[in-house]
């Protein structure tokens, strides 16, 4: 347990920080999955949304987000040709 006063908020609200981020990732990966198998461009462009927002926030690396965005996109092709 820190000594100094400040440091034990900081504790705290690295606490709510952690568990945010991790119910946005969570969440993330649902939409991700989901918009992959609905093969539907509204929602895949919905989705990517998301993963900008969330990389405008910082919950995840921007090229994270560009990666996740073209393997979306590549399997939303992918399917439509088929």
């Amino acid at each position: 347990m820190p000594n100094i006063k400040a440091a034990v908020k900081w504790v705290r609200q690295s606490e709510k920080r952690t568990l945010r981020n991790l119910d946005t990732k969570t969440r993330l990966k649902t939409f991700f999955k989901k918009a992959k198998a609905a093969n539907d461009p509204a929602v895949s462009s919905s989705v990517e949304a998301q993963f900008d927002k969330a990389a405008r926030k910082g919950i995840i690396h921007p090229n994270k987000a560009a990666r996740k965005k073209s393997r979306l996109a590549k399997a939303v092709t992918k399917q439509a040709v088929r």
